[in-house]
């Protein structure tokens, strides 16, 4: 390793050599460490270019390949380096053999300002650990050591986590360890070096490792095609056995004294604008009482739509209130399938995500027995009060990112997320409801609030053009809805009629009403991309914006109803139609 550290050595003084204070040789010495700190950023490029082709797939062939590239190049490679560099300047001060050349030994007994002859300053005094902790000079040479031994390493020490944060872009950090570790080590290690050799050596590495950064921001991240392949891989779920369908029963004779369990609602209550102007008893759909079956007693409707008609009630048996979706005479294929698709809701376990308790026969229709939410649509939210800011859209984006993830994992795709299919409750928390269930033939959909809402602002360009839903649909879906919520208009804007703008979706018309000011909006036109396997999947748009949240020290499970202006001063205000 000698000869290496020679070359290197007259390689440096070769390439910088100015003949003043404080010599050629210190001034090579600086050159060297500049070469040495080249080391690790060939590391984390090693790492960065096979991330282009793994992803954020570790498993042990990756996480060993950079596990070896750091101890290799961020440990190994510069300690023989420094300690090669240090045993050359020791060997001249001593008159053994060093490796150089004889007209190289000779410029290294040269005397230069206050370093006096070079050889001596560079190899003739302590090494670091010894000037640290055994000084033998005076306090401004003891603070001279200080900021040369430990201030620039640990100064360093900041370039180097940024070089692995960026060599492990849009994936987890904590491989990363494993380059800027090795780094520390190294640090610890090159207190072994010549002092006055070591000083120079850091004054060259710190430069290199800032400028590191730039290469690595020139092969950039992964693409999102490699990073979802490897998040589908691990996050494809088990094959589900298949059930029995649920069969409506007469439900059993209330007990004595039954303990009743409290439950978050999650379906919307209707606003004064939707009730009748003219006060009076609801009239009872054709063939059915008022207060429907015996067990759940309906208080009032709180809306009707094309698919049917949305209650509110109170369950007889639990004494909580629900929301009852009755669908008008359905046919055996709308049944079928709001069986199949309450089942698999029933499944889904999210916080954020309408819960659905029970699919029963009422004397009008078959009925979906769901949780019932005191609160405003996103939609109405947006309306009165303005755009959200970065942070509460970050939140919206993140909390429905991880409902929409439990759902697929059920096998359950919601396929009409919109603003006014997101419910804000009393306490800011977003409720991500309707999941296509409450949908007709080809025709609009019903919202919890029992309002019809058609239009295809949010869909996405393969729904438009006929493909059928995926997750990366309902993906698409959700980001339009971040962006109407950080803007006040749809992505693609809005248009005269509902035909124009499904035909703009289907076209794949780009999103051209984004909010460019926001710090989302690079992840936000990724998301929209007009091609699926393009974008970045539920779970990385979470664990990003989850991590921007987190370096801005705001927590993902906050309130969404911070608002921003809606307009500036001579602007026009831009009043989205209603959904």
């Amino acid at each position: 390793m000698n000869g290496f550290a020679s070359w290197l050595l007259s390689l440096a003084h070769d390439l910088f050599q100015p003949g003043f204070c404080p010599g050629d040789w210190v001034w090579a010495t600086i050159a060297a460490g500049a070469l040495v700190a080249l080391f690790p950023v060939i590391g984390a490029l090693i790492v960065s270019i096979m991330r282009k082709f793994t992803g954020n797939n570790y498993n042990a062939t990756t996480v060993s390949v950079i596990a070896v590239t750091g101890l290799l190049f961020v440990f190994l490679l510069p300690w023989l380096a420094f300690n090669g560099i240090s045993g050359i300047y020791r060997a001249v001060n001593e008159g053994s053999a060093s490796g150089l050349s004889a007209a190289d030994v000779t410029t290294l007994h040269q005397s230069y300002c206050f370093v006096g002859v070079q050889s001596e300053y560079l190899g003739g005094g302590q090494n670091g650990f010894e000037s640290l902790f055994y000084p033998s000079g005076n306090t401004l040479a003891y603070i001279f050591y200080l900021g040369g031994l430990v201030g620039l390493p640990a100064l360093t020490l900041l370039f180097m986590i940024l070089q692995a944060r960026s060599a492990m872009r849009r994936g987890q950090k904590w491989p990363g360890r494993l380059l800027w570790l090795s780094y520390v080590v190294f640090a610890v290690f090159s207190l072994t070096v010549e002092a006055n050799a070591a000083v120079f050596l850091w004054l060259g590495f710190l430069p290199v490792s800032v400028l590191g950064l730039i290469p690595l921001a020139l092969v950039g991240a992964p693409p999102w095609a490699v990073i979802n392949r490897g998040t589908r891989d691990r996050q494809r779920p088990e094959p589900e056995p298949e059930r029995e369908p649920a069969r409506p029963a007469q439900p059993p004779p209330p007990p004595q004294n039954p303990q009743q369990k409290q439950y978050t609602p999650t379906a919307i209550a209707p606003s004064a604008q939707e009730l009748a102007a003219t006060p009076g008893p609801i009239p009872a759909p054709p063939g059915a009482s008022a207060n429907g079956s015996e067990r759940y007693r309906r208080t009032r409707r709180l809306g009707r739509g094309g698919f049917g008609t949305v209650w509110q009630a109170v369950d007889n048996q639990l004494g909580r209130t629900v929301a009852l979706k009755i669908a008008h005479a359905p046919d055996r294929d709308t049944e079928e399938r709001m069986r199949r698709e309450a089942r698999a809701l029933a499944m889904v376990n999210h916080p954020n995500c309408v819960r659905v308790y029970d699919l029963v026969e009422e004397p009008d229709g078959l009925a979906l027995v769901m949780e019932y939410l005191d609160g405003q649509a996103l939609a109405t939210a947006v309306d009165t009060q303005g755009p959200l800011d970065d942070v509460a859209a970050g939140r919206l984006w993140a909390t429905m990112a991880g409902a929409l993830e439990a759902a697929h994992e059920k096998g359950v795709l919601h396929r009409d997320i919109k603003p006014s299919n997101i419910i804000v409750d009393p306490q800011g928390l977003p409720h991500l409801i309707d999941f296509g269930i409450a949908r007709s033939r080809g025709d609009s959909s019903m919202t919890a609030t029992g309002m019809v809402v058609g239009t295809p602002d949010f869909v996405a360009p393969e729904q438009a053009a006929g493909a059928p839903a995926s997750p990366a649909s309902d993906a698409w879906q959700l980001a339009a809805t971040v962006s109407y919520a950080l803007a006040g208009y749809p992505p693609r804007g809005t248009r005269e009629t509902p035909m124009a703008a499904l035909m703009a979706a289907a076209r794949a018309e780009p999103p051209n009403r984004l909010p460019q000011r926001s710090a989302h909006a690079r992840l936000l036109a990724a998301s929209l991309d007009a091609e699926p396997r393009r974008r970045p999947t539920l779970n990385a748009i979470r664990r990003e914006i989850e991590g921007w949240l987190a370096r801005a020290g705001k927590t993902p499970d906050g309130p969404v109803t911070r608002v921003v202006p809606r307009f500036e001063s001579g602007t026009t205000r831009v009043v989205p139609p209603r959904r």
